[in-house]
């Protein structure tokens, strides 16, 4: 596991207590973290929507610094699965 995807998992960890489904952000070329209703985890597994993006992305959603709706809509972030799913997750996010 990647020192990206163990310090993101942290983080996550702190804003996100439990979801409403299964969600998986994949991170190029570090690895997969998956949020569900027992909380945040280091995985890659099967999931209600799928949100890919590269560290920078994911680093700079994480802090606030990029909207995930925005990351969307400029091609930044990729979701595959439910749209409902990704808007759910970022509303946890933000």
């Amino acid at each position: 596991m990647s020192a990206v995807i163990d310090a993101a998992v942290a983080r996550l960890s702190a804003k996100v207590q439990g979801f409403d489904g299964v969600a998986k952000f994949v991170v190029t070329g570090e690895g997969a973290i998956m949020i569900d209703d027992t909380g945040v985890r280091a995985g890659d597994e099967e999931a209600d929507v799928t949100l890919t993006a590269n560290a920078e992305v994911f680093e700079a959603i994480l802090e606030g610094e990029m909207n995930p709706t925005t990351a969307f809509m400029t091609g930044k972030l990729s979701v595959d699965g439910s749209m409902g799913m990704a808007m759910k997750l970022a509303s946890v996010l933000s």
